[in-house]
């Protein structure tokens, strides 16, 4: 945050007022820092800040928390431009879920800029960050770090709405591999913790060369080293490991090594060195100087113009000296200390990093300015909680300058392409949903196109409660697919309308003592063969979200 931000923090004055000298000059701590762009690439507050039970927005970081980064935190450390991270680690075999927790913290983001709309906004470009820092405010960046939610019968499309959100990095993994690519760690559930092997996948591939198109930036940081490269191999944009420490400091498969450092910055790229102890040190504890040995170290193989930072806040353990993100400036005392140039500093604060989203953004060829002369205006503000799992999904088409092309209309949800009605008496868009809706979370795109193919869109998360009746919708679906016998259907109705009383009573211990029940009158009806796979996995799912919202 900007020096006019700082006046009013007096206590932090006090503690800059010493300067260091470096290279021969009179240099102050505070003009470096607190003048400088403050981009940190990895901050995982948005986990954090969300109710553990309905993933539904809980704690507001304009005020005071006791989390790594807040608002007040992040303006008296200097922390411009923070990544606030979607982090999904993937719910194997249920796709839905992986999705519904994506969005969760990306709707977490937006519910935060919303209630602090004068002092964060969410930014998707390079320009909007730098008029959102500007005008003295956090420049809120939306990134995804593990791209679990992409699998074959959805990625491209779900990509895509994941762009309308503004997501401007995206991670493939996290520590374990899935359809787009092996994890940093394992291959997922192997009890032998067979270390990864494989890399990219064909998927992968696909979708990174689809990021490349839509100016969104590759996150490199846990890959395996197979994927790692066959990405460099694969974009034509630089990418970005966003969380990563120094290999040749801390042999750790989180870690880069120097082949791994060297591709990086001939792609262009740059590693935001993470602040973690057990990445940075073979002992649990470390201080700011053990994390700036990998920044020097890393300066020292590939240059100034490929480092930067990226903490991990709220995600992992800091260092002993740097506690959270109000003592960022910390990190720059000893970047002084050590010789750094105002110039390398800044770089290393911000500069490189801001600098390859520009060139993502300059390499992509998809046009996001067409003028189309429509206007979509979704039935649904972001995040709004809509009643039931089968709804009708609306929104306004107007043509202002434009005609229609009304054999072009789509509704995109989840990733997944329906084709809706359109009522041009109401200029209504509209489609219903017959399958129930899995999950909590979900996402909605209207798409309209005029008679030059120009294409308009309007994109919305919205939010799906867990309840009996909605569970029952499930029961109901797969028995009129065929899926269920009408014995087995009627024996689960009967009970998830007992639990619906018990919900419309409040009566929490015994909506979950019932639902325990229903799963295991779920397992018996399977143990049977009473209940198709599918239907079980889903149902149990539905269930335990239940449990988990009364608990």
């Amino acid at each position: 945050m900007k020096r006019k931000i700082m006046v009013l923090m007096v206590t932090l004055a006090l503690v800059f007022s010493s300067s260091f000298v470096a290279l021969g000059e009179n240099v102050n701590v505070d003009n470096i820092h607190y003048d400088a762009t403050v981009v940190d690439s990895h901050v995982d507050t948005m986990m954090e800040a969300v109710d553990p039970a309905t993933w539904l927005p809980g704690t507001n970081i304009g005020e005071e928390t006791s989390f790594h980064f807040d608002i007040p935190k992040g303006q008296a450390g200097g922390l411009d431009v923070p990544f606030l991270a979607a982090y999904t680690s993937g719910y194997y075999g249920n796709n839905p879920r992986s999705i519904s927790r994506t969005l969760a913290l990306i709707n977490a983001l937006y519910w935060t800029e919303e209630k602090n709309s004068d002092q964060l906004r969410v930014a998707t470009t390079v320009d909007e960050i730098e008029e959102t820092v500007s005008e003295g405010q956090i420049a809120a960046v939306p990134t995804i770090e593990g791209g679990y939610s992409l699998e074959e019968h959805n990625a491209l499309e779900l990509l895509h709405q994941y762009k309308d959100l503004g997501i401007k990095v995206l991670g493939f993994t996290w520590n374990y591999s899935n359809a787009l690519g092996e994890g940093a760690d394992r291959v997922y559930g192997d009890p032998e913790r067979t270390p990864s092997e494989g890399g990219l996948t064909e998927l992968g591939e696909t979708v990174a060369k689809e990021m490349n198109r839509l100016g969104m930036a590759i996150d490199v940081s846990h890959m395996s080293r197979n994927t790692f490269f066959d990405v460099i191999n694969v974009s034509e944009a630089p990418v970005i490991a966003t969380h990563s420490g120094v290999n040749a400091l801390r042999d750790h498969q989180r870690n880069l090594t120097d082949e791994q450092l060297v591709a990086l910055a001939e792609n262009g790229g740059v590693i935001g060195i993470v602040f973690y102890p057990h990445f940075i040190k073979d002992d649990s504890q470390a201080y700011i100087e053990d994390v700036v040995d990998h920044i020097d170290y890393a300066v020292n193989l590939v240059g100034i113009d490929h480092v930067g930072i990226g903490s991990d806040f709220d995600g992992a353990s800091m260092p002993e000296d740097l506690k959270n993100s109000s003592e960022l400036y910390k990190l720059t005392e000893e970047l002084v200390e050590r010789g750094y140039s105002k110039d390398d500093i800044e770089k290393i604060l911000g500069k490189n990093t801001l600098r390859v989203l520009k060139e993502v953004e300059d390499a992509a060829t998809y046009d996001f300015d067409e003028e189309t002369g429509i206007v979509i205006t979704p039935s649904y503000d972001m995040g709004e909680i809509i009643e039931g799992n089968t709804p009708l999904l609306t929104a306004n088409v107007e043509a202002e300058s434009a005609e229609i092309d009304e054999t072009r209309f789509r509704v995109i949800v989840d990733g997944i392409v329906y084709e809706p009605d359109f009522d041009a008496r109401t200029s209504t868009l509209s489609l219903q949903m017959e399958q129930p809706l899995k999950e909590r979370f979900h996402v909605v795109t209207f798409e309209a196109a005029n008679e030059d193919g120009e294409i308009e869109r309007e994109t919305r998360i919205f939010y799906v409660e867990s309840n009996a009746e909605n569970v029952k919708k499930h029961v109901e679906y797969f028995a009129d697919e065929g899926e269920l016998n009408e014995d087995v259907a009627r024996s689960l109705s009967v009970h998830l309308t007992a639990v619906g009383r018990y919900e419309d009573l409040g009566a929490a211990e015994k909506v979950v003592k019932h639902m325990e029940s229903f799963r295991q009158l779920l397992d018996h009806q399977k143990e049977n063969d009473l209940l198709p796979e599918e239907a079980h996995h889903t149902l149990q799912a539905e269930a335990e979200n239940v449990i988990q919202t009364w608990q």
